[in-house]
């Protein structure tokens, strides 16, 4: 489906609304949202925007690498910071307003890039499905003055999607992949560990012919559990193959790895 002309007068609106705040910084991680706001950003103010990747053991390595790809393909300057939210107890402790934190952390360092080298504006990738639901990081960006250009003109995630493919964008209909502790229940901490075992067994699922799943992360009496969850379109896949795959995801520490028959179900599109 093609963007409706109300879809198109918002992009034009979100043009002018960076142009109007440039030079200015976008946090970027290489998703749906923040990969169409940088790839406008650079079409409309070009080298007066500059995309900041966080880095830390949250952010799987093949993510990385591709947003950084998505970023030289279209032409977008890229640098990648390291953010330091898992030293903080509040976030490691993983409360149910961890992102805030992780938030905070990212945007102390980016007001800090801002201050030092004359950008007069830092914005994100919320967009206007987001502002209906429960983010804690939207605090964040509320005490830093951080803009959030694709809710402030109306675009919701539909119309992102249909824009990014008339721009040929890769990320046009990439599932949604929220950092690695998302994987992990609250109150249960989030360690480097944890991380990494998670985006082992996640790439393991990768190897499989999977594209839309997530791999849950439990700790029962001391020993890391496994819930795989996968789009129930998907789960043919695992006909002839799941004792494999399990047996593979054991050999990464899992304890036990129990398949969901319900499959992964997605809140957002």
């Amino acid at each position: 489906m093609t963007p409706t002309g109300y879809a198109i007068e918002k992009r034009s609106a979100l043009g002018a609304l960076l142009l109007a705040h440039a030079p200015l910084l976008i946090a970027y991680s290489g998703g749906v949202d923040s990969a169409f706001l940088l790839a406008v950003a650079a079409e409309t103010v070009g080298e007066q925007c500059l995309g900041v990747i966080a880095d830390s053991p949250s952010l799987p390595r093949q993510a990385l690498r591709d947003a950084l790809d998505l970023a030289e393909n279209i032409g977008a300057r890229v640098e990648v910071i390291a953010t330091g939210e898992m030293e903080n107890p509040n976030y490691a402790s993983n409360p149910i307003n961890r992102c805030y934190f992780c938030k905070a952390e990212l945007f102390a360092r980016l007001d800090a890039v801002a201050s030092a080298r004359g950008f007069r504006a830092i914005a994100y990738g919320e967009n206007a499905d987001d502002a209906q639901q429960v983010r804690p990081g939207r605090k964040a960006a509320v005490e830093f003055a951080v803009l959030a250009p694709l809710k402030d003109v109306g675009l919701t995630k539909q119309e992102i999607r249909k824009l990014s493919r008339t721009m040929n964008l890769p990320t046009a209909d990439a599932p949604s992949q929220p950092c690695l502790s998302s994987r992990i229940p609250y109150g249960t901490p989030v360690t480097a560990a944890a991380l990494g075992m998670i985006e082992r067994a996640e790439a393991t699922m990768r190897d499989f012919g999977f594209h839309v799943f997530r791999v849950r992360h439990h700790v029962q009496g001391g020993c890391p559990t496994a819930r795989v969850e996968i789009l129930p379109e998907e789960m043919p896949k695992l006909n002839g193959s799941a004792e494999r795959l399990c047996a593979r995801l054991r050999r990464i520490g899992y304890v036990q790895v129990a398949i969901d028959p319900r499959g992964y179900r997605s809140p957002v599109s």
